[in-house]
């Protein structure tokens, strides 16, 4: 299926004397907005107290309101052609997303005025249900071409698998896939049915090129590893615009994760692949310009961090207030306090040991240690932001762990949790959400050993000490009710666990409960992961 979408009058406007010319498009992008309809913080918290009063705040609907909608207007007095896009994950991250279910983020969405939207995985977290009420709410089309949603009867006929928008006369064609593995990281129904992205968008552009459609853009969340590998081998792909990952580009920024864009190399030509970082703190500018053969003469542009100096929107700003009304009380009532940073970063805990990751784990162990466990599980991927020195408001806790995962306990023998443990280091390249963090166990891992020979010297606490783990001895392990399930790839939990109870309290509630117990929490590193 194929969502055919017209622009406005203004934007199809072109003059004949121009018609064979060299053709701009102006690409605004996001990806990843994870539910931060209010500003963050550089943590990526929600941003409040200090930070509001001197004026630090960054993101937020009202923002990102004013700089597309500043963007596209001038542009389009200029006579250029413009196309608002989002490469998936609207939801999940923030109390708005925990109360409202999507109702917020699809307001947003429509006042700011997107063209076009790529199916993220958390679109699925509740369900076929949750990514329904998604693509009933917009008014603009959604697409995800590797999805077989025909015995899906919710979902059949309401996700494009392609789609072309008239920009200035001129057709754009987009196909569009969804990472495979979201069977592991959301809750997709059974009835939905992914097909390798490679294969899929090759057959998409197939089937816009013999519609005539020769400018084709892949609008994709699969991640930044996997879209520069769709540039290099699907062919008739102009550019690709991803999500998925969280990867800072930028075009001059040092401390950037890569070029913006990043060039790939395709045959005789290149390809630019795009994507801008994560939770509307930053705007994505891709301008394209095409020969009058229809090919990709260049391209150019940047993100941009949306900061102080972006005027928030005020009757956007208005109506985020309202929505915050009914859960102000909980997001703003101080739980604990922190004697410094915590780092709950992407970059750090998918990579290695980082002190988020210790802080959540030692407080699901704390928490079940009276039950006989001894050994704590947290993937990094369920941490999803920082907390700053100081006070900590339960919307702080809540933006770190926005998942509503309950604590889950079982038995489970040393050889489970060796395979557990190689899952979780199995796709450090991809950056994944699968990397452990633990307590009352350590471990080291060589990340240039071949897969499921990374993980060594893994111990377990005994008594006041350490001992080697031993494969056939059964130990209590606590973790969230996601990996316990078999999310992130930690299917060995579902299919080898034993006694499994998964109705413990939320997480974010024992972590808030943890700090206030032992504070005020001081952060630290103890050497628990070793990276060789």
């Amino acid at each position: 299926m194929t969502f055919r979408f017209l622009a406005s009058a203004a934007v199809l406007a072109l003059s004949v004397g121009t018609a064979l010319a060299d053709y701009k498009l102006h690409v605004l992008h996001i990806n990843d907005f994870h539910s931060r309809i209010e500003a963050i913080n550089k943590y990526d918290s929600t941003c409040t107290g200090k930070d509001v009063e001197e004026n630090k705040c960054l993101g937020g609907s009202a923002r990102l309101f004013t700089k597309i909608n500043e963007l596209r207007d001038s542009l389009k007095a200029a006579g250029e052609n413009v196309i608002v896009l989002d490469s998936g994950d609207q939801y999940q991250g923030s109390l708005f997303y925990t109360t409202y279910k999507g109702d917020a983020e699809i307001e947003m969405m429509n006042r700011i005025g997107f063209d076009l939207m790529a199916v993220g995985n958390h679109e699925f977290d509740d369900g076929n249900e949750g990514l329904a009420k998604l693509v009933n709410g917009v008014k603009f089309p959604v697409i995800s071409g590797n999805l077989d949603l025909s015995q899906s009867a919710l979902l059949k006929g309401k996700v494009g698998r392609t789609a072309v928008l008239d920009v200035g006369g001129q057709k754009i064609g987009f196909v569009s896939a969804l990472a495979t593995d979201t069977v592991e990281t959301a809750s997709p129904g059974a009835d939905v049915i992914f097909q390798d992205e490679i294969e899929s968008l090759k057959a998409q552009v197939a089937d816009l090129e013999g519609q005539g459609v020769t400018k084709i853009l892949a609008l994709t969340h699969v991640g930044y590893v996997k879209d520069q590998e769709i540039a290099g081998t699907v062919a008739g792909v102009d550019a690709v615009i991803g999500g998925h990952s969280h990867t800072y580009l930028s075009a001059s920024d040092p401390k950037r994760q890569g070029a913006y864009p990043t060039w790939v190399a395709a045959g005789n030509s290149s390809v630019p692949v795009v994507t801008a970082y994560a939770y509307g703190k930053y705007l994505g500018h891709l301008v394209l310009t095409f020969g009058d053969d229809g090919a990709l003469k260049f391209a150019e542009g940047d993100v941009m961090l949306l900061d102080a100096a972006v005027t928030p929107n005020a009757e956007i700003e208005a109506r985020v207030k309202e929505l915050g009304g009914p859960i102000e009380a909980l997001k703003t009532k101080i739980v604990a306090e922190a004697k410094a940073d915590i780092d709950g970063g992407r970059d750090t805990c998918r990579q290695q040991e980082c002190t988020m990751g210790n802080l959540v784990a030692d407080a699901m162990l704390d928490r079940a240690k009276d039950q006989g466990v001894t050994i704590a599980i947290q993937n990094g991927g369920g941490l999803r932001a920082s907390i700053q020195a100081g006070q900590v408001s339960m919307g702080g806790v809540l933006a770190v762990l926005p998942f509503q995962n309950t604590l889950s306990t079982f038995q489970a023998k040393g050889s489970t949790i060796l395979k557990a443990l190689e899952n979780g280091v199995s796709q450090l390249e991809d950056g994944a959400g699968r990397f452990a963090q633990v307590a009352g166990l350590k471990y080291s891992f060589d990340p240039a050993a071949p897969k499921g020979s990374r993980v060594s010297d893994v111990m377990v606490r005994k008594g006041d000490g350490w001992a080697p783990i031993e494969a056939e001895t059964v130990y209590g392990v606590v973790t969230n009710n996601y990996v316990r399930q078999g999310g992130d790839g930690f299917r060995m939990f579902g299919s080898e666990g034993m006694n499994a109870y998964d109705f413990g309290p939320d997480l974010a509630d024992v972590v808030a409960e943890y700090m206030a117990k032992t504070g005020p929490y001081t952060p630290a590193l103890d050497g628990r992961i070793t990276r060789k």
